[in-house]
């Protein structure tokens, strides 16, 4: 097993690996928060195109079924019910608005959800906590480093050595 830089875990690194190991992470981490901003906007502005295409198929169908439509459910209500053609007329207009205000009320819908959606905001405010924990961040104590034995002190035990070693 190895660090992020390829040195072996619990080999001591220099302070220059560490910083770069720290820079690398800290890019990545840059490079994935921007990706994630990018992923949440194309949801919201998926949403706010569903939203556009919902309103425009309501006028679409609007303007473009009314007259074939009109005439179609005016005279076979007149069919059905013997009743006055303006009325007939009258009652197939009111269908298509019904229509209408249903596929508005879908387009209203979406755009809510599209203007709820703070995405870009939620990455914001995590690179803020992000870059607020690193300045924060205190280097860990290192321990004292331990006092070489003086020449003279080693050289009894290295003497005794040597003639143990040797008889």
């Amino acid at each position: 097993m190895s660090a992020p830089d390829g040195s072996p875990v619990g080999a001591e690194r220099s302070i220059g690996q560490l910083f770069a190991s720290a820079t690398t992470e800290m890019s990545a981490l840059v490079h994935d928060e921007i990706a994630l901003a990018k992923a949440q906007l194309k949801q919201d502005v998926k949403r706010g195109a569903t939203s556009g295409g919902a309103f425009t198929v309501a006028g679409a169908v609007l303007v473009f079924s009314l007259p074939m439509l009109n005439f179609a459910l005016a005279y076979g209500i007149r069919t059905w019910s013997d009743w006055n053609l303006a009325l007939c007329f009258l009652l197939s207009f009111a269908a298509n608005v019904l229509i209408a205000l249903v596929l508005a009320l879908i387009g209203v819908v979406f755009a809510k959800k599209a203007k709820k959606s703070q995405g870009p905001q939620k990455v914001a405010a995590s690179m803020k906590e992000t870059a607020g924990v690193l300045q924060k961040a205190k280097p860990h104590p290192r321990p004292a480093p331990q006092p070489e034995l003086e020449l003279e002190d080693r050289a009894p035990a290295a003497i005794e050595a040597v003639a143990r070693s040797s008889s």
